[in-house]
């Protein structure tokens, strides 16, 4: 006899640990197949890899690929090392900025005090407490959508803040994350920067005056590989080391031979990163002009995506009816945030689909 679904899945819950019953697990951004589909759901770089990097991933593919890869991803933590004058043991590489930021979460973020973080912010944040049992407490961004660096002024077990933010893509400046790195010596600062490279101002700089900083990078934004899983931190050795006895205890192979490969030329190709990035900023500008003269409020944003609202129609509306016109943006169905719209920003051509698409919804 077959189970309905409902039944099927108390049977089965009943062999879950106990933890497994309180997840709440993140939602990813949809991939779904839609011909003739413009796809501003999930910031990835419309211009696809550094050709250098496809190189070097197909010079690979070899009898090779028998042998287990580098464990440390040395090569790869040199090239980061180089860029910002540091030894490669401030460096550590995983399987996409999510691992690293899970293996943050498990090695330096648990204790007696909670962790502090906006609230909206990367929503995996909250799955990370969830599955690794961490108390935390919700700082509200202020009216204008802006972390406020006084508001964590407060006792706390640590601090991580995504910088340029997300989904708002608004940024705080340097000297203000210096501010809260300062003010909190002995707690462990996360600056999360997967969208710095579109306009923000990177801390690593500070990695060397404060052992208490941690800042996680990743692959997947700025140089276009989303698909290879690549993500890195810079930090003190001691912060590393923490990070290197969670991932050892966990996956000792977390980047494999091409995912190295493909990293290390792409890191080098600073030519093709920049062009790009400068790209994506230009269009970004010109977005967000043409959402203000069609009734959108736009937050300003150092992100390869735009937050914004229209004046008078709702955001799930204008969601749904943009699918229906094969154009996907992201939606947050979230207290504070569910009339605004995250759009990544594509080429100026899927950029024009979408304002063709709105100003039909919009008549």
């Amino acid at each position: 006899m077959l189970l309905k679904r409902e039944d099927c899945k108390i049977t089965m819950s009943r062999f879950w640990s106990p933890i497994v019953q309180s997840l709440t697990p993140y939602v990813a951004g949809e991939q779904p197949v839609i011909d003739g589909l413009v796809k501003l759901n999930t910031n990835e770089n419309p211009y696809g890899p550094s050709p250098h990097a496809l190189a070097a991933i197909s010079e690979i593919v070899n009898d090779t690929l028998r042998l287990y890869p580098e464990p440390t991803g040395l090569k790869l933590r040199k090239a980061i090392a180089a860029s910002h004058d540091l030894d490669p043991g401030e460096v550590f590489v995983g399987n996409g900025s999510d691992e690293v930021l899970a293996h943050t979460f498990q090695a330096l973020l648990k204790h007696e005090l909670p962790l502090l973080y906006p609230d909206i912010s990367y929503s995996f944040y909250p799955t990370y407490c969830g599955l690794y049992g961490i108390t935390f407490r919700e700082i509200p961004l202020d009216d204008k959508m802006q972390v406020r660096i006084e508001d964590y002024r407060q006792p706390c077990g640590a601090i991580i803040l995504t910088n340029p933010n997300a989904p708002t893509g608004t940024a705080l400046p340097l000297a203000a994350i210096e501010t809260l790195v300062a003010e909190h010596p002995n707690q462990v600062v996360v600056i999360d920067e997967a969208y710095v490279d579109f306009g923000g101002e990177s801390a690593i700089p500070l990695v060397r005056k404060y052992p208490n900083l941690l800042v996680i990078q990743t692959f997947s934004k700025s140089r276009g590989l989303a698909g290879l899983r690549v993500g890195f931190a810079v930090g003190q050795r001691p912060l590393i080391d923490a990070l290197e006895r969670v991932k050892d205890s966990f996956n000792s192979y977390p980047l494999d031979r091409l995912t190295q490969a493909g990293a290390v030329a792409a890191w080098e190709d600073r030519d093709w990163f920049q062009k790009h990035c400068d790209l994506i900023i230009a269009s970004r500008e010109r977005l967000t002009a043409a959402l203000g003269e069609l009734g959108f409020e736009v937050l300003t944003s150092s992100a390869n995506f735009v937050f914004a609202r229209h004046a008078t129609r709702g955001g799930a509306e204008l969601a749904a009816e943009l699918r229906k016109r094969a154009v996907l943006v992201r939606h947050f169905r979230k207290a504070r945030i569910e009339d605004f719209l995250r759009i990544t920003i594509g080429t100026d051509a899927e950029c024009d689909r979408l304002l063709d698409a709105l100003k039909q919804i919009l008549v």
